[in-house]
């Protein structure tokens, strides 16, 4: 199997014309053409990820977050970028990122986070235009409703426990039931506005500032758990819909084996500790 046939399908799931103008998502490093001995889906592609393909026999690494953003103009090693680029390039190893085209899609990011919340009639927060004129199941969060409502503070220890959090830092609770929720993985202060359009009782997201938590004004409570926290199930999520689709995949390597290794990253690439 060649790169661009697994690189093919994902962008059917997620077209590239769906991500962000600041975006970098798609082929970055490597060869559309080249067979596939191994796939490894990460958050990020860091050394110790690259470390872990090489072992692994892995060439393709599907990363969520791209390892190449602002662009480059010298590789000399200075910098973990540069070094990441350099020992793919020289180990042959593909790097495919899938990014903003993947949070801006129905079946993404944000409804693997639904999913895991338990939450049901999920529709997109905030419709975009992106890929040309206001399309279905296209753009920003995502908003839906919980089964049987919750008390806030039994709410926000579920998302806690659930999203793995080290720390969960939210506004006061309103003292009202939690029915409707709001989400975004990742950087999501700016649909604040959205979620608190929609009468979301609470929006799970990450990355608020401190002043930004005054704009939820007693109309919604944030609940910010970390960067990393809200994209982690995005491995899980790429995984289902790579071994759905190719019956070729197997979930570990053994050998002699006739089919292809398609592996979740070993290696926590969160740069945050917690004490």
């Amino acid at each position: 199997m060649k790169i661009k046939t697994i690189t093919s399908y994902l962008e059917t799931i997620a077209p590239l014309s769906l991500q962000e103008a600041y975006d970098n998502s798609g082929l970055l490093i490597g060869n559309e053409e080249s067979e596939v001995t191994g796939v490894l889906i990460c958050i990020d592609c860091t050394e110790t990820v690259l470390e872990e393909a090489i072992n692994k026999n892995c060439n393709l690494v599907i990363t969520h977050h791209p390892i190449i953003f602002r662009g480059l103009k010298k590789i000399t090693g200075k910098n973990y970028v540069e070094r990441i680029v350099e020992k793919a390039i020289l180990n042959k190893i593909s790097v495919y990122a899938i990014h903003t085209n993947l949070d801006n899609v129905s079946q993404g990011v944000n409804k693997k986070i639904c999913d895991k919340l338990g939450l049901s009639n999920c529709k997109i927060l905030s419709p975009s235009s992106l890929g040309g004129g206001m399309r279905a199941g296209v753009g920003a969060g995502m908003i839906g409703t919980l089964k049987t409502p919750m008390t806030e503070k039994a709410f926000l220890g579920k998302i806690k426990k659930v999203m793995k959090a080290g720390s969960l830092r939210h506004t006061a609770v309103l003292n009202k039931k939690v029915g409707k929720v709001a989400v975004c993985g990742g950087s999501g202060s700016f649909l604040l506005p959205d979620a608190i359009r929609h009468k979301a009782d609470v929006f799970v997201t990450s990355d608020f500032k401190y002043h930004q938590f005054f704009d939820a004004e007693n109309k919604v409570v944030i609940a910010d758990i970390g960067h990393y926290e809200s994209e982690q199930f995005t491995k899980e999520l790429l995984s289902d819909l790579l071994m759905e689709n190719f019956s070729i995949f197997a979930p570990r390597f053994k050998k002699g084996e006739n089919r292809i290794p398609l592996l979740i990253s070993a290696t926590n690439t969160n740069p945050i500790n917690y004490l």
